[in-house]
């Protein structure tokens, strides 16, 4: 079934408060007060809805209040069922540095529709790519390469990937130098990197790597929207995320998940810019409004755009 268009506006709403929320904090060094302010706001603009939403990817547990924590109810509860999925600041410290990419968003689907990922890492692989066999999280970094350099008829230094500049990435990163291949690092915010892959203008071929698992999730939520490729592997590192992940019904702890099976159904996902990124520019104040850009995809009416809106503060 698919989700009523009237919810776009209302979750666009929700993400761009969050973000205005954030704005007055940019570049105050203080990510924990960035973060509060994007948690709280959203769930006061979530709270205002006709929704009976239930947080299934959030900041935390029940005892790390006040986070939105999973298995939270929002909403007026007068209204359909919501899994929602949220991170109300991606880049906790590109707001508290003033630098570019800082982010709200929200992925939301019916009861049922959303993966429902634990607190921990997960390798990740995108691309522009649907067809089976070219690019897959079991390849080698040189066999997705030259897959890739065939199938888009580049060569390996025409190619871009996007990935995270991580230690844990070293590997990657020097096979993908032995390649020639393009690297677009970037330091934080592994949901706007995954998305880079949606548009030929963002200029990457490929996005993979280690990030979070409910970062996963939230990525393909916007890339099942532009029939984009995704394939994710949790990384359980403690026996107590093993112990977590089955008691939220992950029997198979090396299981490599495909799109549809971290994303079914309809979804609505949106992620507005707090501080200006590759996919939106940040909150701009104009006296007593304020300006936002909000990437907003809807999967079954196809909605794939940037809503620029101008609010009352």
């Amino acid at each position: 079934m698919a989700l009523d268009k009237k919810f776009i506006n209302q979750f666009e709403n929700v993400t761009s408060k969050a973000a205005l929320a954030v704005s007055y904090l940019v570049g105050k060094k203080d990510k924990i007060a960035a973060d509060k302010a994007a948690v709280d706001t959203m769930r006061f603009e979530l709270n205002k809805l006709n929704i009976n939403g239930k947080i299934v990817i959030g900041e935390g547990e029940l005892d790390e209040a006040p986070m939105l924590y999973i298995g939270e109810i929002l909403g007026t509860k007068n209204g359909p069922e919501f899994d929602i999925a949220v991170d109300p600041l991606e880049g906790t410290n590109f707001a508290a540095n003033n630098a570019p990419g800082a982010l709200s968003m929200i992925a939301v689907s019916e009861k049922n529709n959303l993966f429902n990922a634990p607190e921990t890492y997960m390798e990740k692989i995108s691309s522009n790519v649907k067809v089976n066999g070219v690019v897959d999280l079991d390849f080698s970094v040189k066999k997705n390469i030259y897959n890739l350099s065939d199938y888009l008829n580049k060569k390996p230094d025409q190619l871009t990937v996007c990935i995270l500049d991580r230690p844990r990435h070293k590997e990657i990163i020097n096979e993908l130098n032995n390649l020639n291949v393009n690297i677009k690092f970037i330091t934080d915010g592994d949901v706007s990197g995954a998305l880079l892959v949606t548009d030929i203008k963002y200029k990457v071929d490929l996005f993979l790597g280690i990030g979070g698992g409910p970062e996963g999730v939230l990525a393909a939520s916007a890339l099942d929207a532009f029939n984009c490729s995704f394939q994710g592997r949790f990384l359980f590192k403690t026996n107590d995320d093993k112990i977590r992940a089955k008691q939220m019904g992950i029997n198979d702890l090396t299981k490599k998940y495909e799109l549809d099976e971290i994303v079914s159904g309809d979804t609505i996902f949106c992620a507005t810019g707090i501080t200006s990124g590759d996919l939106v520019s940040g909150i701009k104040i104009d006296g007593d409004e304020y300006i936002s850009e909000t990437f907003v995809t809807h999967k079954s009416s196809n909605t794939k755009k940037i809503i620029k809106s101008k609010k009352k503060i």
